[in-house]
């Protein structure tokens, strides 16, 4: 074989990299549909990678590892390839188990920022009509996905509760955005929470890990892919032991309160605008006693919340109640009224491509740019 007949063929295909490179540092927007193009495609050859290896780890019970290895090969060829890399504080608090992982959602660039510190035996959550989805239902069932129902409330709140049982018994964790939709914008804040994380924590008696990833609209937004560093500060678990369904939007909002200030400490200063809206959607409606910063230990001693979005007061139950208490807790939870967010969502969503119940679950629709 000559030499010829070896580096012909390698210049042909490297003629269509050199054409890209080019094309991508004289055009900003050029350079955005490239870069996108190779994270989508880098994606797609991880998803057919997990495939393998699901099916692998199975084979010798290494079920919920699944996710960790995928990851961890996704940041591998993503990281390099797109020239982005991922720094960890508190990283040693990912190792908390079983507990409730919940992150802050901006963009599908969020995949690469799980990819790196996506703990091991960790599980997300998913729509229990995904699970028989061809390929797809196969992979996240092989993963050890935890699949809840949705069909009415009722369902969602058995679920919800079972999905702690499954993961205290499997003695892993779960990931959870409580945002429950997309939040990309240019100022640092957070959407309100959707209660469904707090639920499952609660009812199992399992702690809470916040994870915030910095702002990284100077990295990616539509028309803008670079490279750099992302940021990513892991915060002491917080414990819900003592707390009961009353208590789940104290810790709600607390728990926000803690993720926006790790948020705004960890992401470069916001630019002054006159688009910023500061963060009040969770809190304006709250008496002032109720906005003071009181510790979360101090949760299991709370008398009355009131709600974000209403007036109902919701009262801690009494020890001495029967025990169909635990069916007005599930009332309490199914009648919780999600409009006020649908103007916030609407502007931080990027495509709309989520549903406003998805209650925090990991999303796995095809990601708009």
């Amino acid at each position: 074989m000559s030499v010829l007949s070896v580096i012909k063929p390698l210049a042909y295909l490297s003629l269509p990299v050199f054409a890209l490179r080019t094309l991508s540092n004289t055009s900003p927007i050029a350079r955005y549909y490239v870069r996108l193009g190779v994270y989508l495609s880098t994606l797609g050859l991880c998803s057919m990678w997990g495939i393998l290896v699901a099916v692998g780890m199975n084979l010798i019970g290494e079920t919920y590892n699944v996710n960790y290895v995928v990851a961890r090969s996704f940041y591998a060829v993503a990281s390099r390839v797109l020239g982005i890399r991922v720094i960890i504080e508190g990283e040693e608090h990912l190792e908390t188990r079983p507990a409730i992982l919940v992150g802050n959602h901006q963009s599908m660039l969020d995949i690469l920022y799980l990819a790196r510190m996506f703990p091991k035996r960790t599980s997300i959550m998913a729509k229990k009509s995904l699970q028989w989805t061809p390929l797809l239902g196969q992979w996240m069932s092989l993963s050890g996905a935890v699949f809840i129902d949705r069909g009415n409330n009722a369902q969602a709140i058995r679920s919800l509760s079972a999905a702690g049982e499954t993961i205290k018994a499997r003695h892993t964790s779960l990931w959870m955005f409580p945002e429950g939709t997309r939040s990309m914008r240019e100022h640092n804040d957070l959407l309100p929470f959707k209660k469904g994380a707090f639920h499952v924590a609660v009812e199992a008696g399992i702690p809470i890990v916040p994870v915030i990833c910095e702002n990284y609209w100077k990295l990616y937004r539509k028309g803008v892919f670079e490279s750099g560093t992302i940021k990513i500060k892991v915060l002491p678990p917080i414990p819900t032991t003592g707390l009961t369904a009353a208590d789940v939007t104290a810790l709600s909002i607390r728990v926000r309160e803690v993720m926006v200030e790790a948020l705004r400490e960890i992401s470069l200063p916001e630019k002054t605008s006159s688009r910023q809206q500061p963060s009040t959607t969770a809190e304006s409606s709250l008496p002032q006693q109720e906005k003071q910063n009181e510790p979360l230990s101090a949760l299991p001693s709370l008398t009355t919340v009131t709600e974000p979005a209403s007036d109902i007061t919701i009262t801690p139950p009494s020890p001495a109640l029967p025990d169909s208490r635990s069916d007005s807790r599930a009332s309490t939870y199914a009648s919780e009224d999600y409009s006020t967010m649908s103007s916030s969502r609407l502007e931080g969503s990027e495509a709309s491509v989520e549903t406003e119940e998805d209650e925090g679950m990991v999303l796995v629709d095809r990601p708009a740019p």
